[in-house]
């Protein structure tokens, strides 16, 4: 089976990344995904897929806390590539802290990582279609986007 082409990139969670409980707000996960999905198309030379693509369905399954200053990966990988839609699998990754254990703003003592040195902290897929400018419906993907996905996954 051909291997689809994936992107990551590498973040510290920011005091502007947290919520009220100190640990990610929802909407980071988003942010981090949506970053390693500009590197996925900058490094496939396809910089006009983002006016073309909106999104038309997000799923997020949290499995961990990540808490200010932890570094993190955000991975996304195509998934599946339809005559009109696109999606794509992601996860995101949480690295050790540097204590074992953490203690917040909150005075509550949080556990670290896994001994493997990461752990996920959320996985998901996010699902977008074609839809050109000046049109208002799905289109099928352009030869031009297609073979560069093709030409990615011949080489694997």
């Amino acid at each position: 089976m051909d291997a689809f082409p994936e992107a990551s990139v590498e973040r510290t969670v920011e005091w502007v990344d947290t919520d009220a409980s100190g640990h990610q707000h929802n909407s980071a996960i988003l942010r981090w995904v949506e970053a390693a999905e500009a590197e996925l198309f900058r490094s496939l030379e396809l910089p006009d897929y983002f006016p073309n693509a909106p999104r038309v369905q997000q799923v997020i399954n949290y499995k961990a806390k990540l808490w200010f200053g932890q570094r993190v990966t955000a991975t996304v990988k195509i998934h599946a590539l339809g005559r009109t839609s696109l999606t794509m699998a992601f996860e995101v990754r949480g690295h050790p802290l540097e204590n074992a254990a953490r203690e917040t703003p909150d005075g509550v003592t949080h556990q670290g990582a896994s001994s493997d040195g990461s752990e996920v902290a959320a996985f998901g897929t996010v699902t977008t279609v074609h839809v050109p400018n000046g049109t208002t419906a799905a289109q099928p993907w352009p030869e031009h986007f297609v073979r560069a996905i093709g030409a990615v996954q011949a080489a694997e």
